[in-house]
């Protein structure tokens, strides 16, 4: 059974009104030496760079990787409204893919809009294709009321946390399908993240 997250730290950040030390928490931790992963708060990508659009006619959908590699090529304020919001469902997120057997799952976030009156949509459709493997969540964490009505009107959203199981290639093209509609449209973030990556690592090397 899937237990609601609190959703105000969702609401924040798309209002942009999380504290100003929340805010700047991200920007601030420029000192991590993680293997591979670029210092927090050098990024300028905003979150509609990494994120996949779909259009099913009565909704749309928005996927987003919460993976702390893409994250960290975000601008400041947009890394660290969505690494608060991970961090905030951490124990949520290890609670629910245990029973699975999975110690580090891939998390998306996944916000539905509605795009007319009473527009119904099913969460359980969205599967992510990696590697010619199809990839089903094994647990969705809602963060919005809304998301557990599966029901959206015009302009409203619904939000959940997506987990599935380790495997899914991020730096590499995949798929995300719903519905019978698929969107390929991760390739093209690749393009914008590669460049990313590539002028941070320059600004690291310059004297």
């Amino acid at each position: 059974m899937v237990r609601p997250l609190k959703w105000a730290c969702l609401i924040a950040f798309t209002a942009g009104t999380l504290p100003f030390a929340a805010q700047h928490a991200g920007a601030q931790d420029t000192t991590s030496q993680d293997e591979g992963l670029p210092p927090a708060g050098l990024g300028s990508l905003r979150q509609a760079d990494i994120a996949v659009r779909m259009d099913l006619g009565n909704v749309q959908f928005r996927i987003m990787p919460l993976d702390e590699l893409i994250l960290r090529l975000l601008a400041p304020d947009s890394y660290s409204a969505l690494r608060s919001l991970r961090e905030a469902s951490d124990d949520e997120i290890r609670q629910s893919v245990e029973r699975f057997g999975v110690t580090e799952p891939v998390a998306f976030l996944v916000t539905v809009f509605g795009m007319q009156d009473q527009a119904v949509f099913d969460p359980e459709r969205l599967v992510i294709i990696s590697r010619n493997r199809l990839f089903r969540p094994i647990a969705i964490l809602p963060i919005t009321p809304l998301w557990n009505q599966h029901r959206v009107s015009q302009r409203e959203t619904a939000a959940a946390i997506y987990l599935f199981e380790n495997g899914i290639a991020m730096l590499e093209p995949f798929t995300v399908e719903s519905d019978g509609v698929r969107s390929d449209q991760w390739e093209r973030s690749l393009r914008r993240i590669e460049r990313e990556r590539a002028k941070i690592a320059n600004r690291q090397r310059k004297p």
